[in-house]
């Protein structure tokens, strides 16, 4: 993997520390990405574990196969959404599992891809999908949606503050022409926000970026099913770590920990998340708004 930027694992040393690894566990990474966390992962395991890495994006996927080809039988690794966990672990075979790291959010590898068109610092078609099989893209979302549902989108997975004009903006555009490009849009949205509300510290077009993708890729849906899925696979003293980043996936979590310590099948073990270390924001910005939280499971009976 000569010459291979790899993005950089958030949190990787908490996710390793609170997972409990030892050697011979059995650990799913919900979200292998390119291996980063897996890679780690692997070398508290050996001998005897064995990993299962889940991804929707293919691309990440191949790049993952080349790194972790080195651990042979030991890394088993998926194409699929972490929302059927459950039917991608029958298939293994698996019944239950030692722990589970769900890592959200977007990579640098993604952002960095301008064909991808998940940024708007880079001219690109507006596609927005992890996965590249699914039908639905932003394009489709942007050009076909009315102004109410594009409004309410904006609000819900953007918590955008100005989502009735950027819808309103939205439309009148694309009426002229399709919208279809990440700089269309970005330039769009940018001109919907008043003049003296566009200078705050995130670039204008973040959140109506963030509300897209969420749609496109159905991703709070897919966390709400995935964490009670995953919870319910966990082996007595098994963990999950979620790392989230942004507040309508931390909610997710919250909640859904909760509600699983409230029957008293799991045990909160961050009551309050925890967030990057000093030196990992300095060295790596991206992973400001990361916060982990984890859980372990209770009385399960599983061994």
């Amino acid at each position: 993997m000569v010459g291979q930027k790899f993005h950089i694992p958030v949190m990787f040393e908490e996710a390793l520390r609170y997972l409990n690894l030892a050697p011979g566990k059995v650990i799913v990474d919900a979200t292998i990405g390119t291996g980063g966390h897996a890679e780690g992962i692997l070398e508290k395991i050996l001998p005897g574990g064995r990993l299962i890495g889940i991804d929707r994006d293919e691309d990440s996927l191949s790049i993952a196969r080349k790194r972790l080809e080195r651990y042979g039988s030991a890394c088993q690794l998926v194409y699929g959404n972490f929302m059927d966990i459950d039917e991608i672990m029958k298939g293994l075979k698996i019944n239950a599992v030692d722990g589970m790291l769900f890592d959200l959010g977007i990579s640098s590898y993604q952002l960095d891809d301008p064909n991808r068109g998940f940024s708007f610092q880079q001219e690109g078609p507006l596609d927005m999908r992890l996965d590249r099989r699914s039908y639905i893209s932003a394009y489709d979302l942007v050009n076909n949606l009315n102004r109410e549902e594009i409004s309410d989108l904006l609000r819900s997975f953007g918590q955008e503050r100005w989502h009735n004009r950027i819808a309103q903006f939205l439309v009148r555009e694309r009426e002229r022409s399709p919208i279809a490009t990440t700089s269309q849009l970005s330039r769009i949205v940018t001109n919907a926000i008043p003049p003296r509300h566009r200078h705050y510290r995130i670039h204008p077009a973040t959140r109506t970026f963030q509300a897209i993708r969420i749609a496109v890729n159905r991703e709070l849906e897919s966390l709400k099913v995935a964490i009670d899925k995953a919870v319910g696979m966990l082996k007595d003293s098994g963990r999950i770590c979620v790392i989230s980043f942004h507040s309508l996936e931390d909610r997710i979590v919250k909640f859904g920990f909760r509600q699983w310590s409230s029957s008293g099948e799991l045990r909160v073990v961050t009551p309050k998340p925890l967030v990057p270390a000093m030196q990992e924001l300095r060295e790596n910005p991206a992973s400001r708004s990361a916060k982990m939280r984890v859980a372990e499971r209770t009385h399960t009976g599983k061994q």
